[in-house]
């Protein structure tokens, strides 16, 4: 099994890192800058920073804070947040991104990902797919987009698939119905898209205790483990979680 990397996420909104649940409600979690550099220092392997108002409010994402955040960072940063076309995408990258994280304009043009794929190579393009529990679909989960906002009619398990033979590198599943709620990560939805793709898959949304990381790689399949209100709130410290999931038997980075 490959090593285990933990993903701090800085969710942003009016240039500070936020932390809601369920995508809403979201209060001040601190300074995107003072934040990258405490989680660098406190051993994380990759950082996440999403501009989670970016796609509502019609515009890319903020690059002055990719710049920021990335100029005081020497591990992967994989932005989201506002990706819509091939020039967000460079424009990203040259902001000192190392990844970029696309949903909502993959959804309405599929097509962004192989063009992405082909351009700026797989191992940098990220598909985010967010959903909730809808019996009417063959998997049982509905593709939501604009953060989380809007039910798109497909099969979240079926575009997974697709974002992988269209050349995606990753896949960041979230479950809607578990964001920000510390209760644990989605298990059955990680395990689903995670049985239903070979690349590597994020277990993301709801972590709170030590056991739910673990619980993401061995019973959800993930390979990275991304949180945020328990590393922002220093609930559950970075070295401890690295510590905890060696105890368990877990290979991880660091």
């Amino acid at each position: 099994m490959k090593p285990v990397i933990i993903m701090p996420c800085l969710d942003m909104k009016d240039g500070r890192v936020v932390k809601g649940v369920h995508f809403v409600g979201v209060k001040d979690a601190g300074d995107p800058v003072e934040s990258a550099r405490f989680y660098q220092e406190e051993g994380a392997d990759e950082l996440a920073m999403l501009d989670i108002a970016a796609t509502l409010e019609n515009r890319p994402t903020r690059l002055e804070w990719v710049r920021a955040v990335a100029g005081v960072l020497s591990i992967p940063l994989t932005v989201g947040g506002g990706i819509g076309s091939l020039e967000d995408i460079r424009l990203t990258l040259a902001a000192g991104a190392s990844k970029v994280s696309m949903n909502s304009a993959a959804v309405a043009r599929p097509k962004l990902i192989d063009e992405a794929a082909r351009e700026f190579g797989s191992r940098r393009i990220t598909v985010a797919v967010d959903a909730r529990r809808n019996p009417a679909l063959p998997s049982g989960f509905e593709l939501v987009v604009s953060g989380g906002t809007k039910p798109a009619g497909k099969d979240a398990l079926a575009w997974a698939r697709e974002c992988e033979e269209r050349g995606a590198g990753c896949i960041l599943p979230t479950s809607m119905d578990g964001d920000g709620t510390r209760a644990g990560y989605d298990l059955e939805f990680t395990r689903a898209i995670a049985d239903a793709v070979g690349i590597p898959v994020v277990a993301s949304g709801g972590a709170g205790e030590l056991e739910h990381f673990y619980d993401g790689v061995v019973k959800g399949g993930a390979q990275i483990l991304l949180a945020a209100s328990v590393f922002h709130f220093r609930t559950i410290r970075i070295g401890e979680l690295k510590d905890y999931l060696r105890s368990r038997g877990l290979a991880v980075l660091g």
